[in-house]
């Protein structure tokens, strides 16, 4: 049996993506849910670093990004039953099979099922049409204590665990975070929250910086002006960090984290490079004598959605402070130029159900 408000208008506003600088509000159908799917009306859609990198979207564009989504069931699909019109809910993009090879691996982020999942048209849009495989697999109730803006966080920052438990985190680890961006500081935030010893960031602007200290680093350096690794040992006893999180990709970040790394460490690529950048690398230094590790991240699993969402619930990882920028659909070119071009800007959220 279906369900449905009674208020759903047949057209809606979407942001097209064309690039970076072109982003144009226009019309489209409003999608309709099928068998085991969900309508859902966005209230708040994360712009993500992913999103605002051309050289990733160009052969795609048009298309309707946004894939950090929170919004409020307007429809259901036949033989929907979790879910009812009203609930509120956070939505992943990605999801897994969960009978793979890689899934029953543990490695669900490389499932191709999760590479291929995604929302119609996308996340700065009035209303997406959520598939029936991310209805089972990544759609998930919001407490009554959690705004749609927090649960907007839900998918970045289960990438962050996901992320940091790769790259082998335990507690009392000392961790240096290279980019102190929305990123960076959800690593910055999630470490502390879950026991982390020396948290360090480092980043070339000051107002990330600041931001950083006043979200959980202990100490903060300025990659513009020192030498990241010196300034590490010197915080940490002389060691490097056991775990260091690049997210930034430029190539002086990617030859800073290669330097901070302690003996047994890990260096996680959060971040992506421009296509064209190569790694710098001393073989027998990291491989041989050290046994350092390089290793990348991608997306995040629904159990780490899970925990994402109840650490924003319980207060551990606020990252409603992280916001600078709420604007409505119409400004999501705006909030692109934000993020492209920041100037005390980090984290720009779009609400599409605001009308000014």
């Amino acid at each position: 049996m279906t369900e449905s408000r009674d208020d759903i208008p047949a057209r809606m506003h979407v942001a097209m993506y064309y690039s970076n600088s072109d982003v144009r509000l226009e019309e489209a159908d409003v999608p309709r849910p099928g068998p085991g799917e969900l309508l859902v009306r966005i209230a708040a859609s994360g712009i993500c670093g992913s999103d605002v990198m051309e050289w990733y979207r160009a052969h795609k564009v048009p298309l309707v990004l946004g894939h950090e989504i929170a919004g409020e069931v307007v429809e259901t699909g036949e033989g929907v039953e979790r879910f009812r019109v009203g609930d509120r809910v956070a939505v992943t993009h990605h999801v897994p099979c969960m009978t793979c090879h890689y899934c029953r691996s543990g490695h669900h982020t490389v499932c191709e099922t999760l590479r291929t999942t995604s929302f119609d048209p996308g996340g700065f849009a009035e209303y997406v049409r959520v598939p029936a495989v991310n209805v089972e697999r990544g759609t998930f109730l919001l407490p009554d204590s959690v705004t749609f803006v927090e649960g907007s966080f839900v998918e970045p920052l289960a990438c962050v665990l996901r992320g940091q438990r790769h790259a082998r985190f335990f507690p009392g680890c000392s961790v240096l975070v290279i980019g102190s961006g929305i990123s960076g500081l959800l690593h910055v935030m999630a470490a502390r929250a879950l026991g982390a010893g020396l948290v360090v960031a480092a980043d070339v602007d000051g107002y990330r910086l600041e931001a950083a200290r006043r979200l959980g680093a202990e100490a903060v350096i300025d990659a513009g002006r020192e030498d990241v690794a010196a300034g590490f040992r010197e915080l940490n006893q002389g060691r490097g960090a056991d775990l260091v999180l690049l997210c930034a990709g430029a190539p002086p970040a990617v030859e800073q984290a290669l330097a901070a790394a302690g003996r047994m460490g890990t260096v996680l690529f959060f971040a992506t490079t421009r296509p064209e950048v190569k790694l710098p690398l001393a073989v027998n230094d990291f491989f041989w004598r050290n046994e350092v590790t390089l290793t990348s991240s991608y997306a995040g699993s629904p159990a780490d959605c899970h925990l994402a969402l109840e650490l924003i619930r319980a207060g551990r990882v606020p990252v409603a402070e992280t916001v600078t920028h709420r604007l409505p659909l119409a400004e999501t070119g705006r909030g692109f130029q934000l993020v492209t071009s920041p100037q005390k800007s980090i984290k720009i959220i779009i609400e599409p159900s605001r009308r000014n």
